[in-house]
C-alpha cells in the first residue's frame, strides 16, 4: 500500500507544477501589472488542454503501456520546465503562456495514465480514501521540479501489478477494444450506462462553482484594498494551501472511519457557512490589523475546507468508475475530471468579468448562492440519491 500511494503521490506533484504556476502566480502578476479582471480571467483559457483529454483518452487506455505514456509525459513536463526557467514573465509574456499551455497538455496526457492505473490498483473504501488524499496532496505540493522522475516511473514496480497490466496482456479483449475504437458512441454508452454516472456528472460540473468563484476574487480583492503583492503571496500562495492540504489529508483519514454521504453532508454545510463570513468582509475597505487577520482566517478555513471537499469528489468519482467496465475504465474517470476542470475552468473564467459588471458584494452573493445550491444538491442525494451509503459500501479486496 505504501508503494501505490508513494508512486501515485509523486506523479500528481508533477501534475500540479503548471497549476501552482498559473493559479498562485500569473494572476497576481497580471494583477500588479494593471490588467482588469475580466482579461485575467480570460487566461484560464491555458487550462484548455485539460477539457480536451476526453477525447484522447481512448488512445492512452488502448495504445502502449502506462509507463510508455508516463515517462513519455514526465519527460516532456521536465523539459518544458527547464525552458520556462529561461523566460522572464515582465519580458516574454507570450512564451510563459505557451510554456503553460505544453505543460497542461503533457500533464492532461499524464492525468489519463495515472488515474487508469489508480483506478486499477486502489481497492476497497479505505484504500481508495488514501490514494485520492496522494492524488490530491501530491497535486497542490508541486513545485516547478521534475527532473529524475522520468527514471522513477520507468523502474516502478506497482505497474507491473496484475490489474494494470491485464488490459494490455489480454489480446483478445485487445480486438474488442479496437473494434469500440472504431465506433466510438459505444464507449459513451457504456460509460453513460455506468451506475451512479448521472448524477456524478451534474455534481463534478457544479460542487466548486462559488468556491471557484471566491477563491479566484477575493485574494485580488485584498491586493486591491487591503494587502501587498508579496503579502498575498506568503498568506494565500503557502499559508492558505498549506491549511488545503491539511484538508486534503484529513479526508482520507475520515473516509477510513466514517461513510462518505456523512462527511460531504456536514462539509458543504460547514463550506456555506465560511463564504457567509467571507462575503460579510467585503464590506470593510479601510485597512486594519484586524481586516488582515480575518482575511487570512477566511482563506485559510476556505482552502481547508475546499482540501476536504476535493479529496471526497475524487473517491466519489472513483469509486463510481470502479463500476465500469475495465477496457473503459481510464476513458470513464478521465470523462468525469474533464467535467470536473471544465465547471471549474468555466466559472474561474467568468468569475472576473461578473466582478467587473456588477462589484465584489453583489458578485459574491451570486457566489454564495450556488455554494447553497450545491450543498442542498449533495444532502438530497445522501438520503435519495447517489450518495445513500448501501451504495458506497466498501468493496471487497
Amino acid at each position: 500500500m505504501n508503494d501505490k500511494l508513494v508512486f501515485l503521490g509523486l506523479l500528481y506533484f508533477v501534475q500540479g507544477i503548471p497549476y501552482g504556476l498559473q493559479s498562485s502566480l500569473l494572476p497576481v502578476y497580471l494583477r500588479g501589472a494593471g490588467h482588469s479582471l475580466t482579461r485575467i480571467g480570460f487566461t484560464k483559457i491555458l487550462y484548455f488542454p485539460w477539457v480536451l483529454k476526453v477525447l484522447w483518452a481512448p488512445l492512452v487506455d488502448r495504445m502502449g503501456t502506462k509507463r510508455r505514456w508516463l515517462v513519455a509525459t514526465v519527460s516532456g513536463l521536465a523539459l518544458t520546465c527547464l525552458s520556462s526557467a529561461a523566460l522572464a514573465p515582465e519580458a516574454h509574456i507570450w512564451g510563459v503562456a505557451g510554456t503553460l499551455l505544453a505543460m497542461n497538455s503533457l500533464a492532461s496526457v499524464q492525468d489519463i495514465a495515472v488515474d487508469g492505473a489508480a483506478v486499477g490498483l486502489l481497492k476497497g473504501r479505505g484504500e481508495l480514501g488514501l490514494g485520492n488524499t496522494a492524488q490530491v496532496v501530491g497535486y497542490k505540493a508541486g513545485s516547478v521540479f521534475a527532473g529524475g522522475v522520468a527514471l522513477f516511473v520507468w523502474g516502478a514496480p506497482v505497474l507491473d501489478d496484475e490489474t494494470v497490466r491485464g488490459q494490455q496482456a489480454d489480446g483478445s479483449r485487445r480486438v474488442g477494444q479496437g473494434a469500440d475504437a472504431m465506433r466510438p458512441w459505444r464507449v459513451w454508452r457504456k460509460m453513460l450506462a455506468v451506475p451512479g454516472t448521472p448524477w456524478t456528472v451534474l455534481y463534478v460540473l457544479t460542487y466548486k462553482l462559488g468556491e471557484q468563484g471566491a477563491v479566484t476574487m477575493f485574494p485580488l480583492f485584498l491586493l486591491d484594498h487591503h494587502m501587498t503583492a508579496r503579502e498575498l503571496g506568503f498568506w494565500n500562495g503557502v499559508i492558505a494551501m498549506g491549511f488545503s492540504i491539511c484538508g486534503s489529508s484529513l479526508g482520507g483519514l475520515l473516509l477510513a472511519q466514517f461513510s462518505i454521504g456523512a462527511l460531504m453532508r456536514r462539509v458543504f454545510v460547514l463550506r456555506t457557512i465560511s463564504m457567509v463570513f467571507q462575503s460579510s468582509l467585503l464590506t470593510v475597505l479601510e485597512p486594519s490589523p484586524l481586516m488582515k487577520g480575518m482575511a487570512v482566517l477566511s482563506m485559510s478555513v476556505q482552502h481547508f475546507l475546499g482540501g476536504l471537499i476535493t479529496t471526497l469528489t475524487f473517491t466519489t468519482m472513483m469509486h463510481c468508475t470502479q463500476r465500469a467496465e475495465e477496457s473503459i475504465q481510464a476513458t470513464h474517470y478521465s470523462f468525469l475530471a474533464t467535467l470536473e476542470v471544465l465547471g471549474k475552468l468555466t466559472f474561474s473564467a467568468l468569475a472576473g468579468g461578473v466582478v467587473d459588471w456588477f462589484g465584489f458584494q453583489v458578485a459574491f452573493l451570486f457566489f454564495l448562492t450556488l455554494s447553497a445550491g450545491t450543498a442542498l444538491h449533495v444532502w438530497t442525494a445522501t438520503f435519495t440519491g447517489a450518495l445513500r451509503e448501501h451504495q458506497l459500501k466498501e468493496q471487497p479486496k
